[in-house]
């Protein structure tokens, strides 16, 4: 695996559930302690319970119909895998030969779980049976050569459970109605290149270039038969065609096919496979040479230059799974694991192509032609091609449909978005190349009732109460459009050039716009006229109350005034009497004493 990446779930699942009384049996631990699940050093997803997901995986299981006993037997086959890349291999001899401890515990687990016998496993682990046409004889195995047998053997054993694991599906979801159609899903793999590509990004790339061939046609077929069906007059439209990618790969003495050469070589090597390369490839169009390299080529896919290091190829090519290893399965005690292997006469490469958690399973889906002898024996690159050419077939025959999934970033972060990674892969999808495709001729198309829907605003009242939509539409576009080769009418759609639609949509935003205004100046004068009208009455009642509140002043003031005036009235009144009153009384007195003295002076003259 690469650096962070895990293996297949199911093995970090029975790593987890090791506890779990039922798998006792299994000598499980933890995931960091086996091989085949801590080479890329993170053995755990955050948000993901790996024991939790094995309860779902064996309720599914259970669903489907697969007993106890088969389920046991499953996962003991998984957990002989993880111990199978743990086999303690000793180098013997200067490299020459190799060996395995008897009392290797991981050996002995295998075994066990498998129920197979255990010197035989150990002795054909290490050798390999070589026959010619006088005689068969047994030869040690290198090192590597046992690392790479073991490992051939891991993949195999998971293969052929997949593919029972399959078939017990396919059957459980079996039905006795006669079928005419079938859905289908296929996952295909991403565009792939590293800063290390070997042989298996080639043969991901290489069915993302044999994919992306019949996504272009099957584009270019729907753009035709859309065009005939709508009666709209067709012309060729040229587009990218990665033919010559996929003959550079795939045709007589390609990639693939010199690969295969150079591996029936008794002492063949990448080095030579690589000088052959650029003997036979140096001007092709696709094919480069790295300046600074003698063991790596570039291949030019359609969504980028991919620099592939040919070490390593012809092995991962080869991956023999060794007759003998296979017998032994074959006599295996337990019915369900010898029955996997039962029909292998001449056992082939197991052909998947394995990347971190990636798995490319290419296993034909038409019954398998038995080899005659191991000489025939198909490579990985062969049994690819055949698998893809099927795939294609089957691809072909029916109707797809493409949904194509942007990763925002490679951190897995929310509200996260990596502009320049989207572009990579918009480019490496081929999103572009099929808008372009697209865009050559009518990329926009409307129904007329859809159209008539979005566009009525640009139309007359007095057209609108016509009852012939298509009509309409049509005296609208001519009005619009002066040309008439930007647009087609069909028989239940209008087609339009690239930026039409864009120009109708400024149209329709402009009349939008001006009477968005409209209603905005009569709603907002109708508010203000409400508030005006509120501010109005407010400052009547106000004036109201104020004028009544200074009248009723003005009137308190009157009223004191008035009082204030009768007071002084009175009290002036008053005094002036009182004046009168005192004066009067004094010229009384003075008149009494004035008469009697005159009365009494004329009594006196008297």
């Amino acid at each position: 695996q690469a650096q962070d990446e895990r293996n297949y779930h199911i093995f970090y699942q029975v790593c987890a559930s090791a506890s779990l009384p039922e798998f006792k049996e299994l000598a499980l631990t933890c995931a960091k302690d086996f091989f085949y699940t801590s080479q890329g050093d993170n053995m755990s997803i955050e948000g993901v319970d790996d024991a939790e997901d094995l309860e779902k995986t064996r309720h599914a299981f259970t669903l489907l119909g697969m007993k106890e006993s088969d389920q046991s037997t499953v996962f003991q086959i998984i957990a002989a895998i993880l111990h199978l890349g743990n086999l303690g291999i000793q180098e013997e001899r200067d490299g020459e030969a190799c060996s395995i401890s008897s009392t290797d515990e991981h050996l002995t687990t295998f075994c066990s779980l498998l129920g197979v016998e255990h010197s035989q496993m150990m002795y054909w682990l290490c050798h390999r049976k070589l026959v010619t046409t006088a005689e068969t004889y047994v030869k040690s195995m290198s090192l590597q050569q046992a690392f790479d047998a073991r490992d051939a053997l891991a993949k195999h054993i998971y293969a052929q459970l997949f593919d029972w694991i399959v078939q017990h599906i396919n059957k459980a979801l079996h039905t006795t109605v006669k079928q005419h159609s079938f859905i289908g899903v296929l996952d295909i793999y991403r565009f792939e290149t590293f800063e290390v590509n070997s042989f298996e990004q080639f043969c991901i790339n290489y069915a993302n270039e044999k994919l992306q061939q019949q996504f272009n046609l099957h584009v270019f077929k729907l753009e035709q038969e859309e065009y005939m069906k709508e009666e709209i007059p067709w012309t060729l439209i040229d587009f990218y065609d990665n033919q010559p990618c996929i003959d550079l790969i795939e045709a007589k003495l390609g990639i693939l096919d010199l690969l295969d050469e150079e591996c029936k070589v008794p002492k063949g090597t990448d080095h030579n496979w690589a000088q052959k390369l650029y003997n036979q490839h140096t001007g092709n169009q696709h094919f480069q040479k790295p300046r600074m390299s003698n063991t790596s080529f570039v291949v030019v896919h359609f969504a980028d230059k991919v620099e592939y290091q040919c070490e390593g190829f012809l092995e991962k090519n080869r991956d023999t799974v060794y007759e003998e290893q296979i017998n032994i399965l074959k006599a295996s005690k337990y019915q369900m694991v010898a029955d996997l292997f039962e029909d292998e006469k001449d056992t082939a490469p197991a052909a998947s192509v394995k990347k971190g958690t990636s798995k490319i399973n290419v296993r034909s889906a038409r019954p398998a032609v038995k080899a005659a002898n191991k000489e025939h024996k198909k490579t990985v690159g062969h049994q690819f091609r055949n698998s893809l050419h099927l795939l294609m077939e089957t691809l072909n025959a029916t109707t797809p449909h493409y949904i194509r999934c942007i990763k925002p970033n490679d951190e897995k972060l929310p509200f996260n978005f990596d502009a320049k990674r989207v572009d990579q892969q918009l480019r490496a999808c081929g999103v572009l190349e099929t808008l372009r495709i697209s865009a050559v001729g009518f990329p926009s198309r409307w129904s007329y009732h859809d159209f008539f829907s979005r566009y009525c605003v640009l139309m007359k009242k007095r057209d609108i109460s016509k009852n012939d939509k298509k009509q309409i539409c049509q005296t609208l576009l001519k009005d619009l459009i002066k040309d008439p080769d930007k647009f087609q009418f069909g028989r239940t759609k209008i087609f339009f050039r690239a930026g039409q639609v864009a120009y109708l949509e400024k149209l329709r935003a402009d009349k939008l716009r001006a009477a968005t205004i409209i209603i905005q100046k009569t709603v907002r004068a109708w508010l203000q006229r409400a508030k005006y009208q509120r501010l109005k009455g407010a400052a009547i009642v106000i004036q109201r109350y104020a004028r009544g509140h200074l009248a009723r002043r003005f009137a308190e003031h009157l009223r004191r005034t008035r009082a204030a005036t009768v007071f002084q009235k009175q009290f002036r009144m008053l005094r002036i009497r009182r004046a009168f009153q005192r004066i009067r009384s004094a010229t009384i007195t003075i008149q009494a004493f004035a008469r009697g003295m005159f009365v009494r002076r004329v009594y006196r003259e008297v």
